[in-house]
């Protein structure tokens, strides 16, 4: 444990170690730095988190991180409205746009079914993805989620759900290794997967 000479410094560190992968020498090596900063240097940072908090806001439409009630990738002509990848969160969205291999729209789950964390099909926007496919606008959804066994709990559910509806229903293909999380897969791996989808009734393991 360390021994602070700084109540106030302990807070911050305090603070930062409550995030994702910040343990509590990352968290006072950022708390020291921070603590040499210009105050105005600071204050931006502070600024920011502030602004991001009050005003960042989920796209009306794919549930996208968004600043405006219809994110740049729905609004943007030049994306294939007929094609749809389903996906867990936010992050996935950045690593498949990473890979620049997937020019269609997005829908953002918000999680994944699983009965032993409590999350059912109603916690997340499998509803609002059926809405978007009852528009007629959609000819294929891609199910791009994590190769787990809630990942494949939630691709059936779904496909389940949009069974009714004449749409191809597909699934990246398994270059993203069983049990890994789509944000962790390397570019390459990830682009190939979306591009080499398979129709999602051949994706299911027997």
């Amino acid at each position: 444990m360390n021994n602070f000479s700084s109540k106030l410094v302990e807070n911050v560190v305090n603070e930062f170690s409550k995030l994702p992968g910040i343990g509590r020498k990352t968290a006072l090596r950022l708390a020291l730095h921070l603590l040499k900063e210009e105050k105005s240097e600071v204050e931006l940072l502070a600024n920011g988190l502030l602004k991001m908090k009050d005003e960042v806001i989920f796209c009306k439409v794919c549930h996208n991180i968004s600043d405006t009630d219809i994110c740049n990738i729905c609004a943007n002509p030049r994306r294939d409205p007929t094609l749809i990848c389903v996906v867990e969160d936010i992050r996935d969205v950045m690593a498949i746009e990473n890979t620049s291999q997937f020019n269609g729209l997005y829908h953002v789950l918000g999680g994944i079914i699983s009965p032993m964390d409590g999350v059912g099909p109603n916690d997340i926007t499998i509803k609002q993805l059926v809405g978007r496919i009852k528009s007629g606008v959609v000819n294929e959804v891609i199910l791009a989620l994590s190769a787990t066994i809630e990942g494949d709990t939630t691709n059936f559910y779904i496909f389940r759900q949009l069974k009714e509806y004449d749409i191809s229903v597909s699934a990246i293909a398994r270059g993203v290794a069983v049990g890994d999380e789509l944000e962790y897969a390397d570019e390459v791996t990830l682009g190939r997967s979306i591009i080499n989808r398979l129709p999602f009734e051949n994706s299911i393991r027997k």
